[in-house]
């Protein structure tokens, strides 16, 4: 049974779950950003100096 007309309620249920769902996706974001620049950091410390090909890492 479909809902042939949408109350003013369904439209502010959809754009404050749109809005919900882009602040998720940006926490998602900056959690994986975060993730990758400790990584990073973290290699650097333990090889000052030493290029990608040295670590044995290869394309």
């Amino acid at each position: 049974m479909a809902i042939a007309k949408l109350h003013k309620v369904h439209n502010s249920r959809k754009s404050r779950n749109v809005g919900l769902g882009l602040v998720l996706g940006l926490f998602v974001v900056l959690v994986m950003s975060l993730t990758v620049v400790k990584l990073t950091a973290q290699n650097n410390a333990l090889m000052p100096g030493v290029g990608p090909a040295q670590q044995g890492i290869t394309k």
